[in-house]
């Protein structure tokens, strides 16, 4: 199995996808056309990245069956490109949950002591202890989560550490029935605008998806006390930047970001957001998960995917397998475990028309008899089924059952 690792990855994820038996190709700087002419001529089973995009022109051409994103979530990814050709997707989910906590907590401590003015101040000669001694504290202080998946979960811990009652909303609490029984005390919103209305701080942790793009908007911010303090470490495009700009400006909501709606495509670049030109905004660089800790924790994450694929065909953490299927009737064969019986069956269903969804071959004890479970588009036909069953003397019964 041929993997092109076209993004940084730490050695430890090379050594282990080489440890696997396959052919590592590492080539961190490839990218746009440069991607999409190596991915044609080197034909590569299995494609690594971590913030390299991954499009559908890159595609085309390609002989891939996995890619890889070497981080959380899938959004540098064309996932329904990749569904159309039959490709794989995978992610590592939760690996980077401690860092970005980390830094979140970090970001919250700056806002409340004011650590980058300090430091300015300090720099430019100017000793200003009266100004800087009027830090609220966090102890007691209530911490809004938005988003309580493994981050959040992480981010909340910390906070229990640091004294604050912590209020969160997450879309799965709608069909969880109670809290985890790791988050003692922990209090449910019933909406992400119950939480912003009862927090001092505001901390976004969503996953960026089709539905949750400028989620957090004016209905949310305006429901913060005036002096609350927002942070986001999740993506810059989550939140309306302009309800959130309007927010820091009238209601004296102080933000710290680790992430924007303009950044550079690059690592290295001009930045030119003009949210960081306002009053009581500090930023870092969309470092969140960039620890080495979380780095080399993904790394050997990815290189679990790749070996469990090659080993077993199967995908770790998969994302693009569909949760139904168009199918409508389920066909039940019970036969003799022998050559040729579901190659017959198939063909019959094939001349009917009829298309899999999906099958499964259970084999009885003993290995001479086997039942066929196969979903379909459509009800086969009672002529159908007898053309089926009449056809191969190993066909022992079947029936269908309505899905």
């Amino acid at each position: 199995m041929k993997v092109l690792i076209a993004d940084q990855f730490e050695q430890v994820g090379i050594d282990g996808i080489t440890a696997a038996g396959c052919e590592v190709i590492y080539q961190p700087a490839l990218a746009d056309e440069q991607l999409a002419g190596a991915l044609a001529s080197m034909k590569a089973d299995v494609l690594v990245v971590r913030s390299t995009k991954v499009t559908d022109a890159m595609l085309a051409n390609a002989s891939l069956s996995l890619i890889v994103r070497a981080g959380a979530g899938v959004n540098t990814i064309d996932v329904n490109a990749a569904s159309r050709r039959g490709i794989y997707v995978s992610n590592c989910p939760g690996k980077n949950a401690i860092a970005v906590a980390e830094l979140t907590f970090a970001l919250i401590l700056a806002l409340d002591r004011r650590i980058a003015e300090n430091v300015i101040d300090l720099r430019a000669g100017t000793w200003n202890k009266k100004e800087y001694s009027k830090a609220k504290g966090l102890f007691g202080r209530t911490l809004g989560i938005i988003g309580y998946g493994s981050i959040g979960q992480e981010v909340a811990q910390r906070a229990k550490a640091f004294g604050m009652p912590v209020v969160a909303w997450s879309r799965r609490f709608e069909t969880d029935p109670g809290p985890r029984i790791s988050d003692p005390g922990l209090v449910r919103a019933r909406s992400p605008e119950g939480v912003a209305e009862q927090s001092d701080v505001l901390s976004i942790h969503l996953a960026l998806a089709s539905g949750t793009r400028h989620f957090i908007g004016a209905s949310i911010l305006n429901r913060l006390k005036p002096g609350s303090y927002f942070i986001n470490t999740s993506r810059g495009e989550i939140v309306d930047h302009a309800a959130l700009a309007d927010a820091i400006r009238n209601r004296g909501i102080r933000a710290a970001l680790d992430v924007f709606a303009q950044e550079p495509a690059e690592s290295a670049g001009v930045f030119a957001d003009p949210i960081v030109t306002l009053p009581n905004v500090i930023g870092t660089h969309h470092i969140g998960a960039s620890t080495e800790q979380a780095q080399e924790a993904i790394a050997a994450e990815a290189a679990r995917i790749v070996r469990t694929y090659k080993e077993t065909g199967k995908v770790p953490n998969v994302v693009n397998l569909a949760t139904k299927t168009p199918a409508t009737h389920m066909l039940v064969v019970r036969h003799r475990d022998r050559p040729g019986v579901l190659a017959h069956v198939f063909d019959r269903l094939r001349a009917g028309n009829l298309n899999v969804q999906e099958t499964e071959n259970v084999i009885f004890e003993g290995a001479e008899a086997a039942i066929a479970r196969i979903n379909l588009d459509g009800e086969p036909s009672a002529e159908l089924l007898r053309t089926i069953a009449g056809g191969n003397q190993d066909i022992l019964s079947l029936y269908v059952v309505k899905i």
